[in-house]
């Protein structure tokens, strides 16, 4: 991986607060890098946080298929995706490609606060 890491943040509705305050913890890492997210995650990292952030379209109008072409394309290095698998979500076979693609590439992510503690000191 390059110094500067292109890392893509996602989190489903009931996730964000929690992605929003671990990226909070994490805001002077995060900023020596470059971010892709989706489009309310996005949205929510600038307006409270003022990261600089590449928004895609929201997760169910293909967001998480926007990110996931750029994993395909090896134009994202790491991915922190909150997600719930514990509620039903209308794109979830989105979601599930999402992390297919993922794992078949081999790319780190972390899906919860532990993993994401654990790679962010990774990029320190």
């Amino acid at each position: 991986m390059t110094t500067t890491k292109r890392i893509a943040l996602i989190a489903h509705d009931n996730q964000k607060a929690a992605l929003v305050s671990w990226a909070r913890e994490n805001l002077t890492t995060l900023q020596r890098h470059q971010l892709f997210a989706t489009g309310t995650t996005g949205s929510r990292l600038e307006a409270e946080l003022g990261l600089k952030v590449h928004r895609f379209h929201s997760g169910p109008l293909g967001g998480d298929l926007q990110i996931g072409a750029k994993i395909v394309e090896g134009e994202i290095d790491a991915l922190f995706f909150f997600w719930d698998p514990l509620s039903p979500h209308s794109h979830d076979v989105d979601v599930k490609a999402l992390l297919r693609i993922a794992v078949v590439v081999n790319l780190p992510f972390a899906c919860n606060r532990s993993s994401a503690d654990l790679l962010v000191r990774c990029m320190d």
